[in-house]
């Protein structure tokens, strides 16, 4: 069960920032999206990824996102279990986890985290509080900053963002995460 709780750690929203700053939380329309996809994805986690103090280690999870005009939805799977669902409709957040997920693991940043990634850029500028900015070069590449702080930078190699390999990397929560993602044959 160990393995479990460690592998479940990867969800990325492990880590709490200090309380004078956190990552704004995104609650954006499902709508927003613009389209309706079922994807699969293959999560790696690193935590700590700077190598100071603890060593960074990689850790791996499944998992289903399906996004449509109605809802997001995600579902989580380690070790062959189901370990966190997640469904956003635009008004309420909704989710179930393993009794052994750690509290640590919050649905809100999960939820934040999938729409920085996947999100058209004017829909996340548009939920960002004053002082934050999100730079997107529109192809590859997107940073959130606080004040001009990089506080979290995004990378794709996919033809589409939604394709292919994402990697995010949050400065302020220390963290990594690749996020392999393949589409559902529909």
């Amino acid at each position: 069960m160990r393995a479990l709780i460690v592998a479940v750690l990867l969800l990325a929203a492990c880590a709490t920032p200090p309380a004078e700053r956190a990552l704004p939380p995104l609650r954006l329309a499902p709508a927003d999206y613009g389209a309706s996809v079922s994807l699969v994805q293959r999560l790696t986690v690193w935590l700590n990824p700077d190598g100071q103090g603890e060593k960074a280690a990689a850790h791996s999870l499944d998992a289903q996102l399906e996004i449509d005009t109605e809802a997001v939805q995600l579902v989580g799977i380690a070790l062959g279990q189901r370990v966190l669902n997640l469904r956003w409709d635009g008004r309420e957040l909704a989710s179930s986890r393993h009794a052994l997920l750690p509290q640590a693991v919050d649905a809100g940043h999960v939820l934040r985290d999938v729409q920085l990634v996947f999100w058209p850029a004017e829909s996340v500028r548009a939920a960002l509080p004053a002082g934050w900015t999100l730079r997107d070069t529109g192809a590859n590449e997107r940073t959130l900053l606080h004040a001009g702080q990089e506080l979290v930078r995004i990378r794709y190699e996919g033809v589409t963002r939604d394709t292919g390999r994402v990697e995010l990397e949050n400065l302020l929560e220390r963290y990594r995460m690749q996020i392999e993602t393949a589409r559902n044959a529909e």
